[in-house]
C-alpha cells in the first residue's frame, strides 16, 4: 500500500478570513448579515430622500415668485395666440411680427387709457372729497323724507372726508415717489411681457420640442390639450374684453344722458365694465352698486333709477343674447364649477387667481369630459329595456305595429 505523498492543498488566507467572518456573524443571538445591510441601506436612502426633498422645497420657495410670473405669462400667451394665428393666416406675416403688433396695440390702448383716465380719476377723487359732506346731507335729507331718519352721521362723514382729501393731495404731489416705490412691480410687468412674447412667438416650436419626447398616441393627447387651452383661454379673454367694451360704452352714454358730469361718468363706466365682466359672479353686483351710489349722490334718485334700469336691461341682453353667442362656443362650464373655481383661484393667488380661474376650470372640465374611458349608465339601460318590455306586453302579436306598406311607414 503506497502512501499518498501528494501535497495537502493550502486554503488561501482571504477565504479563511471570509469563512471566519461568516462563522462569527452567525453566532447565536446575532442578527443575520442581510438585516444589517438592509438597515444601513434603508437609512442612507431615507437620508438622501429627505435631503433632496428639503433642497427641492427650498428651491421652490426661492423660485415661487418666478414660477408665478411664468404661469401668468403662459396664461396671457395662450390668450393672445388666437389673435396671432389670425394675423399670420390672414396677412401671411411672421409670428414675431404678429405678436409685436398685438403688443403695440395693447400699449397704445394702455397709453390712451392712462392719458384720459388718470386725470379723470384725480378729478373724480378731488370732487368726491370736496362735495362729500354735501352729498351726505342730500342723502340724509332724502332718507328723512322717505324713512323719517338719517342714514349717515354728519360728524362721521366729516371725519371720513379729511383722510380722503389728504390721500388725494399726497397722491397728486408724490406721483414720482409712487412710481419709484413701484419699481419692483414695473420689473415684474416687463418680465411678464417678455415671457409672454417668447411663449406666443415660439409656441409651435416649444410644442414640437415637447412632443418629440412622447410616443405618437400621447402626442395626440398633448396636442389636443394645447389646442383646447388656447381655445378656452383666448375665447374667455376676447369675449370678456368685447363684453366689457359693450357694457362700459352703454353705461357711459347712459350716465351722460341723465346729466352726470364727464369727470364722473368716464371712470365709473370703465369701473362698471371691467368689474362686471372680469370679476366672476360678485362683479356683476359690485360693478353696478358703486356707480349707482355715486349717481345717487351726484344727480339724485330718478337718474339713479334710470342707471339701475340700464343695468337690469343690459344684464338680460348679455345673459340671453350676447353671452351665449360670444362665450358658450368656447367655454362650456357649469355654474357651480365656475363659482368653486373662482373661489379657489382667489384663495390661492388673489385677484389674478380669480381672473384666471374660469378658463382653467373650463380646460379641466373639457379634459375630464373628453379623456378616459366612459360607460353606459345602468339606470338608462334598464329604463330602455323596461319600455321595450311594456310595449311588447301591450302588443304581444304586433298588430299595432306600423304597416310596412303604409305611406307613413315607407317615409
Amino acid at each position: 500500500m503506497h502512501a499518498d505523498n501528494s501535497p495537502t492543498p493550502q486554503v488561501p488566507t482571504e477565504v479563511a478570513q471570509a469563512a471566519q467572518t461568516v462563522k462569527d456573524e452567525h453566532r447565536p443571538g446575532s442578527p443575520p448579515s442581510w438585516a444589517n445591510r438592509f438597515v444601513w441601506t434603508s437609512s442612507w436612502k431615507f437620508i438622501v430622500v429627505v435631503a433632496v426633498a428639503v433642497m427641492a422645497a427650498s428651491i421652490f420657495l426661492e423660485l415661487r415668485h418666478l414660477m408665478g410670473v411664468l404661469v401668468i405669462s403662459l396664461f396671457f400667451a395662450l390668450a393672445i395666440i388666437p389673435g396671432v394665428e389670425y394675423l399670420t393666416r390672414r396677412f401671411k406675416m411672421p409670428r414675431g411680427a404678429a405678436v409685436g403688433i398685438i403688443f403695440l396695440a395693447a400699449m397704445v390702448a394702455v397709453i390712451l387709457m392712462v392719458a384720459f383716465l388718470i386725470p379723470a380719476i384725480v378729478q373724480f377723487a378731488s370732487a368726491v372729497g370736496a362735495h362729500f359732506n354735501e352729498w351726505v346731507a342730500n342723502l340724509n335729507s332724502w332718507a328723512y323724507d322717505y324713512f323719517g331718519g338719517d342714514v349717515v352721521d354728519q360728524e362721521a362723514a366729516e371725519e371720513a372726508t379729511a383722510p380722503l382729501l389728504k390721500a388725494v393731495q399726497t397722491w397728486g404731489d408724490n406721483v414720482l415717489g409712487i412710481v419709484s416705490s413701484g419699481l419692483g412691480l414695473v420689473f415684474d410687468v416687463f418680465t411678464i411681457l417678455t415671457f409672454t412674447f417668447y411663449f406666443a412667438a415660439d409656441f409651435p416650436r416649444l410644442l414640437r420640442t415637447i412632443m418629440r419626447r412622447m410616443p405618437p398616441e400621447r402626442q395626440q393627447v398633448v396636442s389636443w390639450v394645447a389646442r383646447t387651452s388656447i381655445e378656452q383661454t383666448g375665447g374667455y379673454f376676447y369675449s370678456r374684453l368685447l363684453l366689457m367694451m359693450i357694457c362700459g360704452t352703454g353705461a357711459f352714454f347712459t350716465m351722460i344722458l341723465v346729466g352726470m358730469p364727464l369727470v364722473y361718468a368716464l371712470p365709473m363706466a370703465l369701473f362698471m365694465g371691467f368689474v362686471s365682466e372680469f370679476i366672476p359672479f360678485i362683479g356683476t353686483y359690485l360693478g353696478a352698486i358703486v356707480p349707482s351710489l355715486v349717481m345717487l349722490a351726484v344727480e339724485g334718485f330718478v337718474p339713479t333709477l334710470i342707471l339701475v334700469a340700464y343695468v337690469i336691461v343690459y344684464q338680460q341682453i348679455e345673459n340671453y343674447i350676447l353671452n351665449p353667442r360670444l362665450s358658450s362656443k368656447t367655454m362650456e362650464l357649469n355654474g357651480a364649477v365656475a363659482f368653486g373655481g373662482a373661489m379657489a383661484g382667489g384663495a390661492i393667488a388673489g385677484p389674478m387667481g380669480a381672473f384666471m380661474a374660469l378658463p382653467v376650470a373650463a380646460l379641466i372640465t373639457s379634459i375630464a369630459k373628453n379623456t378616459g374611458r366612459t360607460y353606459d349608465v345602468v339606470a338608462e339601460l334598464e329604463s330602455v329595456a323596461a319600455r321595450k318590455d311594456a310595449a311588447k306586453d301591450a302588443d304581444p302579436d304586433g298588430s299595432n305595429a306600423p304597416d310596412s306598406t303604409s305611406p307613413s311607414s315607407s317615409q
